[in-house]
């Protein structure tokens, strides 16, 4: 009775201890926990900008404040359905975007994956050996073991190197939907310049084609007039020459058109061909709006998406020299065994078959021939990096918006001089026919007024696909078509 009494007591002692030790353990942990994270703490920054752009406004340009839907779907403003559809189509289908989402799941893993160390790891194992000792050093005997248990472990982040990973993957997962948000700014504005460059194509063609009708006249009636005896061979030869150099331009124009077609399907995640169809019927480009509101400079620089993505890595860099800087500090890990062991089968799963053990256990990097410090200037160097990347973002982002202001503007005063002198052209190349008709004039004042037409013609119908596509250039530069008051562009970028 004594000897039953003698075991209770000996176990509620061990019981005790050990339910001491845990608590003494736990309390260790919660105290150490809350230990600050060593290493720089990242302070958000904001870009520097201007008061105002450098770039005089002018050519319709305005500083009044983008209306939220005018940026997020500012190819709206051109009124051209089919614009809009091939938009809506590249958001559903392009690689580049699918590759973006793919980057943002990527680096939530990678969250996750980091999250995991603060929390304790469990373990499951088991085993059975056969083994025989040797004869020469123990008795030679041949015996089994069984074993099965769980190990758990736990490190603590006294030190904040975890939570620091944590700071850094999650400045990572937000540079990768910013750079989703980015590569969305840049795919609008591609479709839309691949759209307005074969409907430009389109326009130069119908112009050539136009003079070619004009010049197989010309030269028809100087064949007429030859076999009539009015005028000599040589007035015939150059309306010849004049008209095959213009059919020339043909395929030149064909090929560009094509291409830009081409562009366009690659875009939408398409085979090439798959919009020929709906591009065939030559339509004019869409109609310049009056008035572009272009806002101030800081609102524009915090829209960017790039430049969101730059802080966002500069912040990711920030705490990742914290991480490097707790391999200074020591790291405490908490260790705990339970499980059964035994020789035979028979009593493995007897009380008297559990082992168990529980401690705490630290470990401290002495010495390493510097390498903790060289990482700590290795990471604290791409911590200067992210920030002068972040500032040459701002500088290059300015620098856009400034080019294509002044483009934009310029461009339409070129294309006003283009439109006079078209309108010239036009009178000068009818009063030369009119004058070789009649004798006034030898042939060669019709060859230069028509090349002159054509050039001119030529040269408006490009200018006008130029004022359109600076107009894009100009919203990609805004940082416009990629959100828009917390709503998703399209169906599938939410997903």
């Amino acid at each position: 009775m004594k000897s039953i009494i003698f075991q209770h007591n000996k176990r509620f002692c061990l019981t005790m201890r050990s339910t001491f030790s845990i608590l003494l353990y736990g309390g260790i942990i919660f105290f150490l926990a809350g230990c600050a994270a060593v290493g720089p703490d990242y302070s958000r920054i904001e870009p520097k900008a201007p008061e105002k752009w450098h770039t005089k406004l002018e050519g319709g340009l305005t500083i009044g404040k983008n209306a939220p839907e005018t940026l997020a779907y500012w190819w709206t403003i051109m009124n051209d359905p089919q614009l809009s559809k091939l938009e809506e189509l590249a958001v559903n289908g392009n690689l580049d975007l699918k590759e973006a989402r793919a980057r943002i799941r990527e680096a939530r893993a990678r969250r996750g994956i980091i999250k995991a160390n603060l929390f304790p790891a469990l373990d499951a194992k088991a085993s059975a050996n056969n083994y025989r000792t040797s004869e020469n050093s123990r008795t030679g005997d041949e015996e089994n073991l069984y074993s099965a248990g769980f190990d758990a472990g736990w490190e603590l982040d006294v030190f904040g190197g975890v939570r620091r990973s944590i700071e850094a993957a999650d400045a990572n997962l937000q540079a990768a939907h910013e750079d989703l948000n980015n590569v969305l700014v840049s795919l609008m504005a591609e479709v839309a310049m691949n759209y307005l460059e074969a409907r430009t194509f389109q326009a130069r063609l119908t112009v050539s084609e136009g003079n070619i009708k004009i010049q197989q006249k010309t030269y028809e009636l100087n064949r007429s007039r030859y076999t009539a005896g009015i005028i000599d061979d040589l007035a015939v030869q150059q309306s010849l020459y004049n008209l095959e150099l213009t059919r020339s331009k043909i395929p030149t124009l064909q090929t560009g058109l094509e291409e830009a077609k081409n562009r366009l399907t690659v875009l939408l995640g398409e085979k090439p061909g798959a919009v020929h169809k709906e591009l065939a019927k030559r339509k004019p480009l869409p109609v310049l709006p009056a008035n572009v509101a272009v806002g101030i400079p800081a609102d524009t620089l915090r829209n960017r998406p790039d430049i969101r993505r730059a802080e966002r890595r500069l912040a990711a860099r920030t705490a990742m020299t914290g991480v490097a800087t707790s391999d200074l500090y020591p790291k405490f890990r908490l260790n705990g065994t339970i499980g059964l062991e035994s020789i035979s089968t028979g009593n493995f799963l007897t009380h008297e078959s559990r082992t168990w053990s529980i401690g705490p256990a630290v470990s401290w990097n002495i010495f390493h021939a510097g390498a903790i410090r060289q990482n700590i200037k290795v990471q604290s160097a791409l911590q200067e990096q992210a920030l002068i990347q972040y500032e040459s973002a701002v500088l290059k982002a300015q620098e856009e918006v400034e080019n294509v202001l002044v483009a934009y503007a310029k461009e339409q005063l070129r294309r006003q001089s283009l439109v006079s002198a078209t309108s010239a052209a036009k009178r000068a190349n009818n009063l030369a026919r009119e004058q070789f008709r009649a004798g006034l004039v030898d042939f060669n004042n019709v060859l230069d007024a028509q090349r002159s037409l054509l050039s001119f013609q030529d040269e408006l119908a490009r200018s006008d696909g130029a004022v359109m596509s600076n107009l894009v250039r100009l919203y990609k530069a805004l940082g416009g078509g990629w959100k828009v008051q917390g709503r998703c562009l399209g169906t599938s970028i939410c997903n």
